[in-house]
């Protein structure tokens, strides 16, 4: 079998690894791979796309792959720069040069008349050649062709850029007014390397919200009015790894899981965390920029953790000064510690523009929230520069010349199984084109590969595959983005797919084989497989691709993501109450449907058919 891989980001490199590793799990001749890269080096967007201070939002623990870690000495949340490292350096131990051609565009992909694709390709010397292959992996990326809506008169503006452009504070006119478009991760980076610049304003906008969230487990002061201060030792644990990701999956009893009870739930308790450490529901510490009403609930959110560093300097001017009853008693038993604005320079939260005048004044709509009216007495807005934070657009210009001619190649929109390949071609896989509303694309980008190749090998496996399970892992009813799932739920399907999800007793068993070796592991792989997040590498330790190494990475650095969990937040919040909640659910539901086995078993004896059913 000959496989191509186009693109040399996360996704492509993953899947490399593992076509080039598939006679290590599977009983199958060595697979010809080549991948095409047309920049220079590795790395996708994380090489080409970022900017000053960029930082993941996900972090170390759930973004690196199963069977290859960040340093232990690493921070939580890695640089832009240290993640291009790491997957340097993933592509060293794997030894995956040699089948990597970068500044090797591919120009186009055709069918071939027997079947298969070839792939058409210009390698650095500028020669344009071809490669016939059985199947294609396009990882290119979710970030690659800027999308810029239009704005009417933007031409008035001396300064105007893509985020994709924009690479450091010093690209900000000293003393200028600076307007960005745009409130996702890219936005609020940009917008805070503006603020803590010398410009003169900063203005920030939206079209329907953002839904604010910290990057770590807020660690908030129990009782404030008995002077109780923030504990400087507290151990913030990333929050994308703090959920009890088996309660919501594993034994969950299909009657819950395949409806909206894990939304509903996760919803429920975001919200109400969300008030009692800030007082408002809209997010932590968020005052203003709520999502609509039609659109706030987490099935159809997707959650911006970037907005950590900026959310003081949008907020201040909105957080409220005479609070009620309810408020004051709530500040008087928990709250956290806000952040001071410096020389009280804000981002100013505006609505979207609809143009820019002759004379260079940019003109908002009115969209009846306040900060449209704040945004009236605040003066007119003359933009020395603009910055588009408005993401990007999917386009597979390689697919194009063949689509002329008929041969209808698919687009990741048309991707029906498991949002990775179409029905009726396995052959194209899509790797990396979906965006979880809270987690990583890194990691479910590999349990997407290890899905795609064993349906390479193994055919059967692709064809019973039901859409029916989407409901739970998919977002729902969001207009723009059609691509979002659940981080969690995604995984744990595809790991599901693949009979790689370990029990409580391979737990239980796996731990206790590891503990002669290594004392505590029998005990905590147990643990860590009922309160832990939804790791790859938990979906290591049985299944097609074992792996050995999977024990010592669970039992070793990722237990560190229970051990960090204390207080109201880290212990209370997001480990009991999901634990007593979901639990007592899924206990009664289970009892529920034992009782109605029961009653259908009494039924068939006295009708006499229960031989006949048995």
């Amino acid at each position: 079998m000959r496989v191509a891989v186009v693109g040399a980001g996360p996704g492509g490199l993953v899947t490399l690894k593992y076509l080039k590793e598939a006679t290590k799990f599977f009983d199958v001749d060595p697979i010809d791979v080549r991948l095409f890269e047309r920049e220079d080096e590795v790395g996708g967007t994380f090489t080409k796309r970022t900017y000053e201070d960029a930082e993941l939002v996900s972090s170390k623990y759930l973004t690196c792959f199963s069977d290859w870690r960040a340093d232990l000495e690493d921070p939580d949340f890695l640089s832009a720069e240290r993640f291009i490292r790491y997957l340097k350096e993933y592509a060293d131990h794997f030894n995956l040069w040699p089948e990597i051609s970068l500044s090797t565009p591919v120009t186009s992909i055709r069918r071939g008349q027997a079947g298969g694709h070839i792939v058409h390709y210009r390698g650095p010397d500028g020669i344009e050649k071809t490669w016939e292959c059985d199947a294609v992996a396009v990882c290119s990326g979710l970030h690659v062709t800027p999308n810029i809506p239009d704005v009417p008169g933007i031409d008035k503006v001396k300064i105007v850029k893509h985020s994709s452009q924009f690479k450091k504070r010093d690209e900000f006119p000293q003393g200028s007014q600076v307007v960005v478009l745009g409130t996702g991760e890219t936005g609020m980076d940009i917008a805070h390397l503006a603020v803590t610049s010398p410009t003169k304003r900063v203005v920030l906008c939206h079209r329907q919200g953002f839904l604010g969230a910290p990057k770590k487990i807020p660690n908030p002061i129990l009782f404030p009015i008995l002077g109780n201060k923030p504990n400087p030792n507290a151990q913030e644990l990333p929050i994308d790894v703090s959920w009890q990701a088996p309660l919501l999956d594993s034994y969950l009893p299909p009657f819950l899981r395949d409806r909206l009870f894990t939304w509903r739930f996760q919803d429920i308790n975001i919200k109400l965390a969300n008030w009692l450490c800030s007082g408002t529901t809209a997010g932590v510490d968020q005052w203003i920029g709520g999502l609509d009403a039609d659109r706030f609930h987490t099935s159809q959110s997707f959650f911006n953790k970037a907005v950590w560093r900026c959310l003081h300097y949008i907020s201040e001017p909105y957080r409220p000064t005479n609070p009620g009853l309810v408020e004051r008693i709530r500040r008087a038993i928990v709250t956290i510690p806000v952040k001071e604005v410096p020389g009280n320079k804000y981002i100013d939260l505006a609505p979207w523009p609809t143009h820019i005048d002759d004379k260079g004044i940019m003109h908002f709509k009115e969209n009846g929230r306040p900060e449209a009216e704040r945004m009236k007495t605040l003066g007119p807005v003359k933009p020395d520069m603009v910055v588009y934070a408005t993401g990007y657009r999917q386009e597979f210009g390689f697919f194009d010349e063949a689509n002329k001619n008929g041969e209808d190649y698919p687009t990741c929109s048309d991707a029906d199984v498991r949002c990775i390949w179409r029905h009726n071609d396995p052959t194209v896989g899509f790797i990396g084109f979906i965006r979880p509303g809270y987690g990583a694309i890194p990691p479910l980008a590999e349990l997407q590969a290890q899905l795609w190749l064993m349906t390479l090998i193994k055919p059967e496996v692709g064809k019973s595959l039901s859409s029916r399970e989407e409901y739970h892992f998919k977002l729902h009813g969001h207009k723009r983005i059609d691509y979002g799932v659940h981080h969690e739920s995604y995984a744990y399907q595809l790991a599901l797919d693949m009979d790689a999800v370990p029990s409580f007793w391979d737990g239980v068993r796996v731990g206790w084989n590891a503990g002669a070796k290594h004392p505590g592991l029998w005990w905590r792989l147990p643990v860590l497989w009922l309160t832990g997040a939804q790791f790859n590498t938990k979906f290591r330790v049985v299944g097609p691709y074992q792996w050995d190494g999977a024990v010592d990475v669970l039992g070793g650095e990722l237990w560190e993501t229970i051990t960090r969990r204390e207080g109201l937040f880290g212990a209370f919040v997001m480990t009991i109450v999901p634990m007593t909640m979901v639990g007592t659910s899924s206990i009664i539901m289970w009892f529920v449907g034992l009782f109605s086995a029961l009653l259908r078993a009494i039924g068939s004896i006295a009708k006499g058919t229960f031989w006949r059913v048995v």
